[in-house]
């Protein structure tokens, strides 16, 4: 598309805020130009997988800390709506890195719109705590050189748009959470499901409000048709937002963890080393009791019939996609994913709830991800879930099987169950209970059919041990490759609470061997048993498929040959 056709441009298009506008602006049928300081292709790639048509979209290269966004003269012609949504956000930047971005850049972003034929609107992305800091030497010092230069890029960008003529409205969002936010607050979130937040920070009343990424964005790309809302000011957050105890509260109920009581109050944090707080100094300004005028971009967003969605809802939502992604460090699956209660435990679910085909366990020490593989390649809905107590999923008030009888409560269908190792005791037991809602049974190195290695014998297996082991370590202990797979149970380990109990699970393993070699024997549902070459039945009393050079992770080591043996066993589904 000819660069002169974008009617919008978006400055710090890349960015989470950004790229997420450039996506709404782009449904609603505006002709986007979206700036980047970079290469096109991590925004491109970025909206293909949200399913954005980019055929109205033209990237250009831009930097707004230069006069003129280092844009050629004549480029963008048409533009009439200008965002900047461009920002240094980080703690403890220099003063001059700062600015440089969040005050000059702002006024030259302001200059650059002032040139259009027509200007339209400029919308400028603030922050909810401007208005009522300094901007002096003084509060450089105190408030740190982030919040400092955003409060005083807000003045100066105000003061420059007056005497210029440009028409402005000012957003000032608070805290926006949603898939790709990865900092402030989802660093209290991140310690907390990692047992690292030992109190709350901050006193009972300290309010810390967010909004949704989809709210902002629709309310953003609203501003410029609006004409009452040129040169307004708009606070944009939920005032429904819980307070901070609370909302961990909430949150820590969601996943599984439980939230400190104890809060410490923001004049000992200050006062307190930053190797006990674990926390930049500047991170503390932004808690207090502190409330916001919200009721003029309430009323605006009504006027478009854009709603506010629950924040509980949203928060849950949040944290969801927070451990789905370890809290940034990998990719979210495709598939659903999340925790729901079953029996007692917050548990981790990917897949279909209602009507797998598949339904997968997984074994010790990995969770569901373990079987991402397989489930790439049966071509059908599946399942699979965390068990209770482990990788993800909190424990549950119940055994095992009656943990999988929940689970499967909702489950319409009558899906193939294949369980591996540990996992392997509460299918049978479940088959034995409940024949008629699954087709069928697989177990995957069932460990009550092989001997007893003299590891799991001798019971040396520690927390402490398992906390310590890296990727590439448990995937050389376990014969596997390294991989998202082991990198997901590592991560999982790494937290103290789910590293006890799996190496107590270790240890207790084989308890019950004789009891399920005869439970087996009683099962009225079809049943195959898998093991690799190296790892075999040598107590099966029945026949067993044998992966050839697999171990006793055939789901990471031979998938396809896996997902070939499920599919047979499930009738080709």
């Amino acid at each position: 598309m000819p660069t002169s056709s974008a009617d919008t441009l978006v400055l710090g298009a890349s960015g989470f805020v950004g790229r997420a506008l450039v996506a709404e602006l782009l449904r609603r049928g505006r002709q986007v130009a979206a700036a980047v300081r970079g290469p096109a292709e991590p925004l491109t790639s970025w909206l293909a997988g949200a399913g954005v048509d980019t055929g109205a979209l033209t990237v250009v290269t831009a930097d707004i800390t230069r006069p003129g966004l280092g844009l050629a003269p004549d480029a963008l012609p048409a533009v009439r709506d200008v965002y900047n949504c461009a920002a240094r956000y980080a703690f403890g930047l220099e003063r001059a890195e700062a600015r440089a971005v969040n005050v000059a850049g702002a006024v030259h972003v302001v200059e650059w719109t002032a040139t259009r034929q027509a200007p339209r609107r400029l919308v400028h992305l603030s922050g909810y705590r401007v208005g009522r800091n300094t901007t002096t030497d003084a509060g450089y010092d105190r408030l740190g050189a982030y919040e400092a230069s955003k409060e005083e890029g807000h003045v100066a960008v105000c003061r420059r748009a007056a005497e210029l003529g440009v028409p402005l409205t000012v957003a000032n969002p608070a805290s926006v959470i949603g898939p790709g936010q990865y900092i402030g607050l989802a660093s209290i979130a991140d310690d907390l499901w990692h047992g690292r937040l030992p109190a709350v920070p901050g006193g009972p009343g300290t309010f810390l409000p967010v909004v949704t990424l989809e709210h902002f964005t629709r309310f953003l790309a609203v501003l410029p048709e609006d004409p009452d809302a040129s040169g307004r000011h708009y606070w944009i957050l939920d005032d429904t937002t819980p307070r901070l105890p609370e909302l961990l509260r909430h949150i820590g109920r969601h996943v599984g963890v439980r939230a400190p009581r104890l809060g410490v109050p923001v004049a000992l944090l200050r006062r307190l080393p930053r190797r006990l707080t674990g926390a930049d100094p500047e991170t503390f300004s932004f808690l207090s009791t502190d409330r916001y005028p919200t009721g003029p971009a309430n009323a605006l967003a009504r006027s478009h019939g854009i709603a506010v969605p629950p924040v509980g809802e949203a928060l849950s939502a949040w944290a969801d996609h927070l451990v789905a992604t370890r809290f940034g460090r990998t990719a979210a699956p495709a598939l659903p994913h999340g925790f729901h209660g079953v029996a007692g435990s917050r548990t981790w679910m990917v897949g279909d709830r209602e009507a797998p085909a598949h339904v997968l366990l997984h074994g010790l020490p990995l969770d569901a991800d373990s079987w991402a593989p397989v489930s790439g390649l049966l071509g059908s809905r599946t399942l699979a879930a965390d068990l209770p107590g482990l990788g993800r999923s909190s424990p549950a008030g119940t055994a095992p099987e009656h943990w999988l009888a929940e689970l499967l409560e909702p489950v319409t269908s009558r899906p193939l169950l294949t369980a591996h190792s540990l996992a392997c005791g509460p299918a049978v037991r479940y088959a034995l209970r409940h024949p008629d809602r699954i087709s069928g049974l697989v177990l995957i190195a069932p460990p009550f059919l092989q001997h007893a290695p003299r590891r799991a014998r001798r019971g040396r297996v520690t927390a402490a041990a398992l906390r310590r082991l890296s990727t590439e370590r448990l995937a050389s202990r376990l014969g596997v490759p390294a991989g998202p797979a082991v990198d997901s149970a590592v991560a999982a380990l790494r937290r103290p609470d789910t590293a006890r109990r799996t190496a107590a699970a270790l240890r207790t393993t084989r308890r019950h061997d004789d009891a399920l070699r005869r439970q087996l024997a009683r099962l009225d549902v079809p049943v195959t048993l898998v093991a690799g070459t190296s790892d075999p039945l040598p107590l099966a009393g029945t026949r067993h498929l044998t992966v050839q050079g697999a171990g006793h992770y055939p789901q990471l080591t031979h998938p396809e040959e896996v997902a070939r043996i499920l599919r047979d066993a499930s009738g080709g589904h």
